[in-house]
């Protein structure tokens, strides 16, 4: 069976594995409301959750990843049917009272360790957040709103991908052919952001980006439906919800962040643009104005002519084999861990080149597994991903129940004559997921609500934007890359150069980010909207990014972040902004110095989610950072290495 769950071996089993959580998690309900107020309760209610999570998690990665249809719809069944039933239990008021009564018990709650606290604390917050302390017909009303967003979030979530068509005739004929042709019809399904045409990509941005009204109004009413509910179970606003418990605790702290970030940004992102405009005027002389559409296109050009940064020429020294052999090596150097490589059983795995890898530690033995889906297929789809399939916990009988995490990346098959060769970027991004996987077997905690990356998401981010630092770092480079053919290892001025490049307009790129990051807070600030959402677009556009709004595009409706990120889109930037402060307080000036690597164990990674997360910061860095500290963090990283500029000159 699929993960080594016996019923798994077909679809069907799909049932039999919900139907069993379903039985189980009635008996733990009525045994909760039986249990007198006791650290006993949060067991339970972990319990629940992992009994649940066991088959909803697994059914998340399978209705996306796997690729029999009839796996993933049964899959996609299961998600439902669990959904709902969580749904019902964070609005059971029984299985609430016996939660209440251990909170309200000053004596017991006293006596419990702070992460037995910390979790029963947070199971609360999930009752509240579905409006468990309403009266019955306001609950009904919480319960019918969380149904309309999932639905609201579905569609709007398909219509960011749906292509716009538009009569062939309106485009010049000599720029027809970029885009698939449908009868009388062309079809433009993105931005083209990489053509060397301006025309294509004008057209591109002006046509993908034109305002659907189906597609804003199911935007409007996601972004009013979200207010309604945050507003009906107690809070001004849907940011002020969904930033509960994270490290930035509330939208001041993030605007004040974007705010600071921005003003410090704005006169690098001045000179990016000028460069830019100066490239267009060298390359197009008669039409030198910056437009959006340029941005990644000529940030791409000053790249390539100032660092000449051809994968191609990078590719042979990053084979897939060399670059697992340095996250082994650095793992084992920093942590004490090591990746084995395990047989699978029949049915276990859903495509013959996924691999399974224990983890295993030198004194502690096996922490876990992580299955490797690495390789492109047919319908896989294209995101690059960490799934946790079963969370950590400490079971009943004293054993330790075994992470499970898969790792997606859709990396080139190897060929006749070559292995498999990562891109650099394609690196990075390995190293990036490795990161999440590490975060999943470290966060060994006693209960699986809040094992490894189950944590606030601008924490998240933490463990795998510092393994970024690492694979751009030539000491960990020079351990791994050797060409494929001849071993000769990696240059160092190319691993240098390589860094440089990404310099290369980096705070325009940064600021894009921001004014994105701004957007998603108006949007989930305070209601109604003082102007409708493309206004507050333009508005915003003109003052956190700089380059001109296009009359009648409305890029909102192709935010797929708004969905998921709701009021979080900020995460990325915080989480980058620590990661940023670890790597140069910490492993700067040794990348493989143990005793760092311990305390980074220690303080940041074996708490998953059961600590709060500026806690585990300032037990790292041993200070308390603030918003300033974040921004100069950001900033001093955009920063030219004198070292390679003189090198290169």
């Amino acid at each position: 069976g699929l993960f080594g769950v016996p019923e798994l071996s077909c679809p069907e089993g799909f049932q039999e594995a919900q139907d069993k959580a379903l039985q189980e998690s009635e008996q733990l309900v009525q045994k909760a409301c039986s249990t007198p107020p006791g650290p006993e309760i949060v067991m339970i209610f972990d319990q629940l959750s992992d009994a649940l999570c066991r088959v909803a998690d697994l059914a998340d990665f399978v209705k996306i990843a796997h690729p029999d249809c009839a796996f993933r719809e049964a899959a996609e069944e299961a998600c439902r049917n669990i959904g709902t039933m969580v749904e019902k239990l964070n609005t059971d008021v029984e299985l609430c009272k016996s939660l209440r009564q251990l909170l309200a018990d000053k004596a017991v709650m006293g006596s419990l360790d702070p992460e037995t606290r910390r979790v029963a604390e947070l199971f609360m917050f999930d009752f509240e957040i579905s409006g468990i302390h309403l009266d019955e017909e306001k609950r009904k009303k919480a319960v019918n709103l969380n149904i309309r967003i999932l639905d609201l979030c579905n569609e709007f979530l398909a219509g960011t991908h749906l292509p716009n068509k538009i009569d062939k005739h309106v485009l010049p004929e000599h720029i027809r052919y970029n885009f698939t042709t449908d009868g009388n019809y062309l079809e433009v399904a993105g931005l083209h952001a990489d053509c060397p045409d301006d025309l294509v990509r004008e057209a591109a941005y002006k046509i993908f980006l034109y305002p659907n009204a189906e597609q804003l109004s199911r935007l409007e009413e996601l972004l009013s439906s979200r207010n309604s509910l945050a507003q009906l179970v107690g809070y001004s606003t849907f940011a002020h919800r969904a930033l509960q418990g994270t490290m930035a605790k509330n939208p001041e702290t993030v605007t004040q962040f974007l705010e600071k970030l921005s003003d410090q940004l704005s006169p690098r992102t001045q000179k990016d643009f000028e460069m830019m405009t100066k490239m267009k005027m060298k390359l197009k002389p008669p039409n030198s104005k910056l437009m959006p559409w340029d941005h990644p296109y000529y940030s791409g050009v000053l790249r390539a002519e100032r660092y000449n940064i051809d994968p191609g020429l990078y590719c042979p020294f990053f084979s897939l084999g060399a670059c697992m052999e340095g996250l082994n090596s650095l793992f084992s150097r920093l942590l004490g861990i090591s990746l084995y490589a395990e047989q699978t059983q029949r049915g276990e795995v859903w495509s013959e080149d996924v691999r399974k890898l224990a983890v295993v530690h030198e004194n502690e033995g096996l922490l876990g597994y992580i299955y490797c889906d690495f390789f492109q297929r047919p319908n896989k789809p294209h995101q690059d991903c960490h799934f946790t399939v079963r969370g950590g916990r400490l079971r009943e009988d004293g054993e330790y129940q075994l992470p499970v995490v898969v790792l997606m990346l859709s990396l080139p098959h190897s060929t006749r004559n070559a292995p498999t060769l990562l891109s650099p970027g394609m690196m990075e991004n390995l190293f990036h997921e490795m990161g999440h996987a590490m975060h999943s077997m470290l966060g060994r905690t006693r209960y699986q609500h809040v094992t490894g990356t189950r944590c606030p998401t601008d924490f998240a981010e933490v463990p795998s934007i510092l393994m970024e630092y690492f694979a751009n770092d030539y000491r960990v480079v020079n351990q791994f890359a050797r060409h494929y053919k001849t071993g000769q290892p990696l240059p160092k001025n190319m691993v240098s150069r390589l860094c440089e490049s990404k310099k290369v307009c980096a705070a325009a790129d940064m600021q894009l980010q921001v004014f994105y990051a701004v957007l998603d807070q108006i949007y989930h600030g305070k209601h109604p909207l003082k102007r409708s959402t493309t206004e507050i677009l333009k508005e915003t556009q003109e003052k956190f990014y700089g380059l001109p709004y296009v009359p009648n595009t409305a890029w909102q409706l192709r935010f797929s972040h708004l969905v998921g990120y709701g009021a979080k889109y900020y995460s990325y930037l915080m989480s980058r902004a620590v990661a940023s402060m670890v790597w140069k307080q910490c492993f700067a000036q040794d990348p493989f110095d143990r005793a760092m690597g311990e305390r980074y164990r220690r303080e940041m990674l074996a708490h998953g989610g059961g600590k709060e997360p500026i806690l585990m910061v300032q037990g790292m860095l041993q200070k308390s950072p603030s918003v300033e500290d974040f921004v100069d963090a950001l900033v001093s990283d955009l920063d030219q290495d004198f070292e390679t500029f003189i090198m290169d000159s």
